[in-house]
């Protein structure tokens, strides 16, 4: 499990003056990245990563809104793995009060770069991910 906090800024907000929906997935998407990073697995860099990672499903489900200045906690790890595909588990909460604001999946699949078609999950990126929760083996 990784964990992330963002301050909603004016401009993820909306005209009711709370976080836009489509911003709690910018939030997720910054968080998996972050996971990723932790990892040691250069995903922003193409010349360096070992194949692309590419979105291929996101869902959440809206709980709570949350406003401008808000703390966000995003929390995301991975709950399952497969051979070029893998699914993280998301659920943000407003920091000061731990209200449960979403909670959702996003479903990554791995791309060589060259063929751009589903390639196997990066084995040292599959060790760390193990390691690190083993009920994903």
């Amino acid at each position: 499990m990784h964990s992330e906090t963002i301050k909603v800024r004016f401009r993820d907000t909306d005209a009711q003056g709370h976080l836009y929906f489509a911003n709690y997935l910018v939030y997720a998407d910054e968080a998996s990245g972050a996971l990723m990073s932790s990892l040691g697995f250069n995903w922003i860099d193409p010349a360096q990563a070992p194949c692309f990672v590419f979105t291929a499903n996101i869902n959440c489900d809206y709980l709570h809104e949350c406003r401008m200045d808000d703390m966000v906690r995003v929390d995301v790890g991975y709950q399952r793995l497969g051979n070029s595909s893998a699914t993280l588990g998301f659920d943000m909460h407003e920091q000061r009060s731990g209200t449960r604001l979403v909670r959702g999946t996003i479903t990554q699949v791995f791309v060589d770069k060259t063929s751009r078609k589903p390639c196997a999950i990066p084995e040292a990126l599959r060790r760390h991910l193990v390691a690190a929760s083993p009920a994903l083996a």
